[in-house]
């Protein structure tokens, strides 16, 4: 499947549940693995260091924590 026909197919699986995807009870992790991480996938991103990088070379680091004030918080999707 190529990168367009990936992001067709995760549009229509939204568009065909919306009403699921859109109540307060489909979490930030359910979106993520769902339809965030596909979509990255299907534009060529490794999200699972397919490739063996050492963590500083990774394409992606998950859950990277920011600190914010005296605070450190992690990413909303």
């Amino acid at each position: 499947m190529d990168t367009l026909d990936a992001i067709r197919a995760l549009v229509a699986k939204f568009d065909q549940n919306k009403d699921s995807y859109l109540r307060s009870t489909y979490n930030e992790a359910q979106v993520r693995t769902e339809f965030i991480d596909p979509l990255f996938e299907a534009l060529g991103w490794d999200l699972a260091n397919q490739q063996g990088f050492a963590e500083a070379y990774k394409e992606v680091i998950h859950e990277d924590a920011v600190k914010i004030g005296s605070a450190t918080k992690a990413p909303d999707y």
